[in-house]
């Protein structure tokens, strides 16, 4: 019997698919957090933060799903040395945050999401704090 052929994925690779199944969760949880009792209602009469007309609000909300969803292409396009640290803060920012959600949601989805979100993102630090190194010998040097 044969065995299949596996190969190492490039750590940008995996760092950008954890991003984008992130956001696929924030995405959907958001999606299915409209069908909750009042929910539309209280965006449609303001009595809601999303519903409450402050853009103060709607932008620091927005942006951390902003610098979320720009982490799907960073970490694929910066340098190592800058998307290490760029991933490690905000994966722990991310996480410290959906778990917290996790915590205070009342909602069992919501919870479900938060933990599966806070999973991804404690994994995206975890890949980026142990980036792979280069050894001297892969860089062309002898020591």
């Amino acid at each position: 019997m044969s065995r299949l052929s596996e190969y190492e994925i490039n750590i940008k690779i995996k760092l950008s698919a954890l991003w984008a199944s992130a956001m696929s969760l924030y995405i959907y949880c958001d999606y299915f957090e409209l069908y909750t009792p009042e929910k539309l209602e209280g965006m449609i009469d303001g009595t809601t933060i999303f519903g409450s007309g402050d853009q103060g609000v709607l932008l620091g909300l927005s942006s951390i799903m902003f610098v979320a969803s720009l982490m799907i292409c960073l970490s694929i396009l910066l340098p190592a040395t800058i998307n290490r640290v760029l991933n490690i803060l905000v994966g722990s920012i991310m996480t410290l945050m959906l778990a917290f959600l996790t915590y205070a949601a009342g909602w069992y989805f919501y919870k479900m999401y938060a933990a599966a979100e806070a999973i991804l993102t404690m994994l995206v630090v975890y890949f980026a704090w142990s980036w792979p190194k280069e050894s001297a010998e892969s860089r062309g040097q002898v020591l």
